[in-house]
């Protein structure tokens, strides 16, 4: 896997950067909010780790369903506060009675996330039948791990652009200042997709691993 932050107007300084691959932190503090960006970077990494523990089991469980988010009149709720859940063999049943207003809404997020469901519904009941483990299923669950480290590299590119933008607009920095900040927040940044590169490359063999 390639790095995505690398851009071309970068090639310049590829040669630079290549021989100097660390931070000077001390520096870079003086310049840069360190701990919220930081902190920033972490929490791309974290909203990855959320999505595959939420949405890529090889066997969609109940705790997966039940923490699915439902937006119902304008919030956010968690399925297990609108639906009383329960599971039979190869099947989770979904008692609506309470709330029978917000089932569109609960068809909706159950249709329109990675786990690959198909609610069906009689009245104030929804049946969601649990997909086989099939061969093709581990493998879109595969290609959706890919989407969600694709994601993260997205907010990971997003939070370096702005910090460098940030580090540009500021007044009184001398260029090699510049120059060195941008080159401390692309190696940080790439730590970080390296990270996500090693969650992706853990999920895919946890994934995909041997077929029974």
């Amino acid at each position: 896997m390639t790095c995505i932050l690398a851009k071309s107007k970068d090639r310049g300084k590829d040669k630079k950067k290549s021989k100097s691959q660390h931070i000077d932190y001390h520096e870079m503090e003086e310049v840069i909010d360190v701990n919220k960006l930081t902190s920033q970077l972490e929490r791309a990494i974290e909203i990855m780790k959320d999505d595959f523990a939420k949405y890529l089991s090889i066997r969609s469980t109940v705790g997966a369903i039940e923490e699915l988010s439902v937006k119902f009149e304008g919030k956010d709720y968690t399925l297990q506060e609108l639906a009383q859940i329960s599971r039979k063999p190869k099947l989770i049943v979904l008692n609506i009675s309470t709330f029978p207003q917000a089932i569109p809404d609960i068809l909706k997020s159950l249709t329109k996330n990675q786990m690959n469901l198909n609610p069906q519904q009689d009245g104030t009941t929804v049946y969601v039948p649990i997909p086989k483990v099939t061969k093709e299923h581990r493998e879109s669950l595969s290609k959706n791990a890919k989407s969600f480290y694709t994601k993260c590299c997205s907010n990971i590119r997003d939070i370096r652009n702005k910090q460098i933008k940030t580090v540009k607009n500021k007044e009184g920095l001398a260029k090699d200042i510049i120059f060195r900040m941008e080159n401390y927040i692309d190696i940080l940044s790439n730590q970080y997709v390296s990270k996500a590169e090693q969650l992706l490359e853990t999920k895919q063999k946890e994934l995909l691993g041997d077929f029974d």
